[in-house]
């Protein structure tokens, strides 16, 4: 198990062909004021790839922008709205198809109301991660060892988590309706873009 660090773009060829685990680190949670500051990605083998911008990026990472945008690959997020708008912002891509294992987990794991990656790697592989580095400055001249090493377990489990969760949506019979889901996540996500993060159009009021 390797973490690989880079700057500015994915080098060519370093991911296996199929699905990808992917998240992202930014400056804060408004996705137009607070910068994208790192792209992590794992493609399941047992490495993690950290794509770091420095601040004034132009974002321009072709191989990057190649593997979230490929149609053939399914990408793994969890809580994927968020990251789908900083990725659409900053790189200008839809990163589809998408597995959300937070939708998953909300989905099936309906005895909990405990749906982040900590909670979900301890239950459904019985390991720990630490999420003490989650608000630290990611836009810093140096990420540190802790903060490399969390940002790379933050995609490090969402291969596993999600052969997990396609067998659990397939026994409650929610698969079709977790699959209509994870197709609306881009729309979902240009719409926090647009200016309705806060309100829900499909209310009464």
């Amino acid at each position: 198990m390797t973490v690989h660090f880079h700057e500015e773009d994915l080098p060519a060829g370093v991911l296996a062909p199929g699905d990808i685990a992917v998240d992202t680190e930014t400056m804060g949670l408004v996705t137009q004021r607070d910068r994208l500051c790192v792209v992590q990605l794992s493609d399941g083998g047992g490495d993690e790839h950290l794509v770091r911008f420095a601040p004034g990026s132009r974002y321009d990472a072709p191989e990057l922008k190649a593997v979230l945008a490929d149609p053939a690959r399914r990408k793994f997020f969890h809580f994927a709205r968020f990251d789908l708008a900083a990725i659409e912002h900053y790189l200008g891509v839809t990163a589809a198809p998408v597995f959300c294992t937070k939708i998953a987990s909300k989905l099936t794991r309906t005895y909990t109301d405990r749906h982040g990656l900590k909670d979900l790697v301890r239950e459904l592989l019985g390991e720990e991660i630490s999420k003490q580095q989650q608000s630290s400055d990611w836009g810093a001249p140096d990420l540190s060892e802790p903060q490399r090493e969390y940002a790379a377990s933050d995609v490090r489990y969402l291969h596993r988590m999600v052969a997990i969760f396609e067998q659990r949506l397939a026994r409650e019979n929610r698969t079709a309706i977790a699959q209509a889901c994870f197709d609306f996540l881009p729309t979902r996500a240009r719409m926090d873009l647009a200016g309705w993060a806060e309100r829900d159009i499909f209310t009464h009021d």
